[in-house]
């Protein structure tokens, strides 16, 4: 019985920091005949996975039975149907659903070539983002926005609300560490949505020798940045939930140091632990598991760290978990990897937390850089 109360109590706390969907709110797919209307008479490619949804069906067969000529799908990480783990190769092949070609944009190739747009007058990028800039859906959508520019395509995106698109926090990308979680000069937490970024991309002239990318959005309904977006699906394998998507842009950084962050557990970016913090109070242990995590970090060992499932979550990119982590691993010379600083985007914010900086000290340098992209962003805004 007392297990069965426990039970009922976590459940009712991790349901409180669900935000919950608007009934009004319509993404860019579900207005169907606008979509239908802007592709009638076209050559279709869609780049597009699992999150492509209307309603209940995927955007390809949606748009196949209205009798849209669609003569290829472009593949992101995780692959069309969001099978594949991450950081797993995407392979070319068929939809067995439709039959037609998949073409992976996670592997070798990451831009469309001038062959594979030979016979398609637009493409339709339409995927769920979570606000994250090492996120790498948005690296995806930079370069199929650079191969339309480069082969005069135009690419229509349909938007999707961002559940992370209520505040903007972190360090401004610097060039050196450009690279495919990190292509930008953004923040880590951005505020936009794919469709607004696009709209930035073009406009910064972020694209390769300073092109411009015919470029189409057809707008969320009744959304703003304040407007809370719970995900009717889960946008990658190890972002199985809502309370995963709001932690995941602070925890992510995690990726770049020994620490795990609960990949190979039902609740990946929900906790963080290593077999050396034998005082922290939660324990977990990594494993296989199919479609999620293959020899994920630390497999088969006790972690010792922390159970973030039901916590508060901050409109803010949080490092006290990063500062508590530093502070209680044993040897400091091994907390860091070497990616640590592709994901931050910066060397500066591992030498501050090796100079025992505070979170606020770390955040005061943040913030001459978050000013001014907030006042580039608000040029490219599409909602209040």
């Amino acid at each position: 019985m007392k297990k069965m109360i426990r039970t009922l109590t976590l459940l009712a706390l991790f349901c409180c920091v669900q935000p919950q969907r608007s009934a009004n709110i319509m993404t860019g797919a579900e207005q169907m005949n606008e979509v239908v209307r802007k592709l009638t008479g076209k050559r279709v490619a869609l780049v597009v996975n699992h999150t492509s949804l209307v309603g209940k069906k995927h955007l390809t067969d949606t748009l196949l039975r209205r009798g849209i000529d669609i003569k290829k799908i472009f593949a992101p990480e995780h692959g069309f149907r969001g099978e594949a783990e991450a950081g797993e190769t995407v392979k070319d092949g068929r939809d067995t659903q439709t039959g037609l070609p998949v073409i992976s944009l996670y592997g070798n190739l990451k831009k469309p070539t001038p062959e594979m747009l030979q016979d398609v007058d637009i493409v339709v990028f339409d995927i769920q983002d979570v606000g994250a800039r090492f996120y790498t859906y948005i690296s995806t959508m930079h370069y199929v926005m650079e191969a339309c520019a480069e082969n005069g395509k135009s690419l229509l995106i349909l938007d999707r609300p961002n559940p992370n698109g209520h505040y903007t926090d972190g360090p401004i990308l610097e060039p050196e560490f450009k690279s495919f979680v990190g292509m930008h000069p953004i923040p880590i937490v951005h505020g936009m949505t794919v469709g607004e970024l696009a709209r930035m991309i073009n406009g910064e002239g972020w694209l390769e020798g300073g092109r411009i990318c015919a470029l189409e959005i057809i707008p969320v309904k009744n959304w703003t940045h304040n407007t809370p977006w719970s995900l009717p699906v889960k946008p990658s394998p190890n972002l199985p939930n809502n309370q995963a998507v709001t932690l995941y842009p602070s925890l992510c950084l995690f990726e770049g140091t020994a620490i795990s962050v609960g990949r190979g557990t039902p609740t990946p970016f929900q906790v963080i632990g290593h077999p050396d913090l034998k005082d922290m109070p939660y324990q977990f242990t990594p494993t296989d598991i199919q479609g999620m995590a293959t020899n994920p970090p630390h497999k088969d060992k006790i972690c010792y760290g922390l159970d973030l499932r039901t916590v508060p979550v901050k409109a803010a990119l949080d490092l006290s978990y990063l500062l508590k982590m530093y502070k209680a691993f044993p040897e400091k010379d091994k907390f860091f990897t070497g990616y640590f600083e592709k994901l931050a985007g910066t060397k500066r914010l591992r030498e501050q937390i090796q100079q025992g900086m505070t979170e606020e000290q770390i955040k005061k340098s943040w913030e001459e850089g978050l000013q001014q992209f907030r006042r580039k962003r608000s040029k490219y805004l599409l909602y209040p």
